[in-house]
């Protein structure tokens, strides 16, 4: 049983490097992650996650497979939709949901329309569902930097995004540093989704930012252990995807998302804040 779990990755350097960037992913993506579901812009995850793929499609169709190319195009594609969306709710009389909507649709479209005129199904899946068994020391590099400069930017920026996840109103009034937090951190979303994109893909890089977020939420009561449990989980469920990827010879990103599916459905049933967690552990009411 031991040799199962341990063998894999002692015998294969692949393996090691997926895990690394396992790692790497949970301690940058997810905390992200977290912020995101608290501010209640998770469906915003997602969108921005579809609309990476035209810049990323762009730079892979200039320069092929190239790590730089195709981060340089997610970025800036990540953040013409997230600015555009913003300017668009604020000159019209959509809402931001909607414009975000109907951004990402368009870029999503539009990105899986370059990839299949010049490229093949092969291509089209790498982008699409990525390859974390196949991540280089580039893209290792890459995915640790953007986790370290997330923990950076989330420790000068963390005052402000409390306080505006519960009373975005409040912060605006009483400093100057509202602005700087919502660019900054959708900043940080941005690149966060391009960092899951070269491991997961565009279609699946903001599960690991969402679902440990929203299993630690049923579990956790404040906000410092919810980051640590959102991590762990991420993390634990990297390390569970990878192994039953190489035993049962399925797609790796899949099995990791997969994974932390079936921990959120457990925690949704029996954690404290779940379904049946209440009914499990009663408390007893305060009597007069």
């Amino acid at each position: 049983m031991i040799d199962a779990l341990v063998s894999p990755f002692l015998e294969f350097e692949f393996m090691r490097r997926a895990l690394a960037g396992a790692l790497a992913l949970s301690l940058g993506a997810t905390p992200v992650g977290v912020f995101l579901m608290l501010r209640r812009m998770s469906l915003m995850g997602d969108a921005m996650g579809h609309a990476i793929l035209p810049g990323a499609a762009l730079g892979y169709l200039a320069f092929g497979l190239s790590l730089g190319a195709m981060t340089v195009g997610g970025i800036v594609a990540g953040l013409v939709v997230a600015l555009g969306a913003g300017l668009v709710a604020r000159a019209s009389i959509l809402r931001e949901d909607a414009s975000l909507a109907a951004f990402y649709l368009l870029s999503l479209a539009a990105g899986v329309m370059i990839v299949s005129l010049r490229g093949r199904n092969l291509d089209l899946l790498h982008v699409l569902f990525g390859s974390v068994l196949a991540l280089d020391d580039g893209s290792l590099l890459l995915i640790a930097s953007i986790a370290s400069v997330s923990l950076v930017g989330l420790a000068l920026l963390f005052r402000p995004l409390v306080l505006e996840c519960f009373d975005p109103a409040f912060l605006r009034g009483v400093s100057r540093l509202s602005p700087v937090a919502h660019y900054g951190f959708l900043a940080l979303v941005v690149l966060n989704l391009v960092s899951g994109f070269h491991a997961l893909g565009t279609l699946m890089a903001v599960g690991i930012m969402i679902l440990p977020a929203a299993a630690a939420r049923l579990w956790a009561r404040t906000l410092s252990a919810m980051l640590a449990l959102a991590a762990a989980i991420a993390f634990s469920s990297g390390l569970a995807g990878l192994l039953v990827s190489f035993h049962a010879d399925v797609p790796a990103g899949p099995a990791i998302i997969l994974v932390i599916g079936v921990v959120y459905v457990l925690s949704l049933a029996f954690a404290p804040g779940g379904l049946l967690g209440p009914r499990l552990d009663p408390r007893p009411h305060l009597e007069a």
